[in-house]
Parts: C-alpha cells; structure tokens; sequence
C-alpha cells in the first residue's frame, strides 16, 4: 500500500510538471509582434554577411517584408516594393526583408534575375515565430519610435498612391 502511494504521488507530481512545461512552451510560442507594441527587435546577418539590427533603425519608418524565391506573390509585392524605394529615395523608409524557410542562394539568383536591390536577412533565430509569421508575404510597418503601425497579411501594390501617402504620413510623423 506504501509503494502504491508513492507511486500515485510521483505520476501526479511528473503530471503537474508535463503541464507545466506545455503551458511555458505555447507561451513562449505566441507571437509577440503586435500592432500598437514596440516591434521585437532582433540582430540578423543578410546574404551578403552584413549584421543587421532593428535596434539600429530607429528614426526611420520600417517596412519589414517577410518573403520566399518560391512564392509568387512574393514577386509581385518585391516589384512594387523596389519601385516605391526607387521614387521614395530621400525619404526616411528602410526596406528589410527576411527570407522565410528559403536557401539564401536562391534568394541571391531570385535578387538578380529580378534586379532587386534591398537587403536580404537570414532569419537564423527564429524571428518568423516571433513575428507570428504564418505564410508569405507578411510585412510590418514599424513608425520611427519602433512601434509596429500595421500589419499586412498577403499582397499589396506598395507603390499605389494611397500607400505612398499613408507611408509618408508616418515618415513626418
């Protein structure tokens, strides 16, 4: 009868902790991007070796793209995105993109073969969980104070009239 309730005890006590740790996991597993919060920063190299820090962007407006090669849209929203860079040159908007669960090598030939010129980050450490990323293209629009204003899920025309002026609204702000 003793060795039964010591038993009984331990399956209860390792039930306690296997919760317990579920619990702490699924915490840890939630996005902790959320529009009006400060953006979660991170520190990522790009294609080219180039250490990034969002940290360091801070007094710029922030568009964070994250993308694949193998995504259509993706081209799409690439294309519209370096034709607003192309036009919107002195203002203070910084394109970052970070491949999603892609070879950064593809990326490199995807840059090319397009003529894309912004720079690529490789998410090593996991920011698409962090950002809550659940496909691409997902991007992020982080005002100057590194507060995330939107969130865009899917494609847009980035060089749209309407998104330029809303753009350049947060770039006086």
């Amino acid at each position: 009868m003793k060795h039964k309730t010591i038993i009984l005890s331990m399956v209860f006590i390792a039930g306690i902790i296997i919760i317990y740790l579920l619990a702490a996991s699924r915490e840890s597993a939630r996005p902790k991007a959320i529009v009006g919060l400060d953006a979660p920063l991170f520190q990522l190299k790009d294609i080219n070796d180039k250490i990034w820090k969002l940290a360091d962007l801070r007094g710029k407006v922030v568009l964070l793209n994250f993308w694949a090669s193998w995504c259509e849209s993706c081209l799409a929203v690439n294309s519209s995105i370096q034709s607003l860079l192309n036009t919107e040159q002195e203002s203070n908007i910084v394109y970052i993109s970070i491949l999603y669960k892609d070879d950064p090598s593809k990326a490199r030939e995807y840059l090319k073969k397009n003529g894309f010129d912004f720079p690529v980050l490789i998410d090593n450490q996991n920011i698409a969980r962090t950002y809550g990323i659940g496909g691409v293209p997902e991007t992020f629009i982080i005002n100057k104070k590194g507060v995330i204003k939107e969130k865009v899920v899917g494609p847009i025309k980035w060089d749209s009239p309407m998104i330029k002026t809303a753009i350049r609204q947060l770039t006086s702000d």
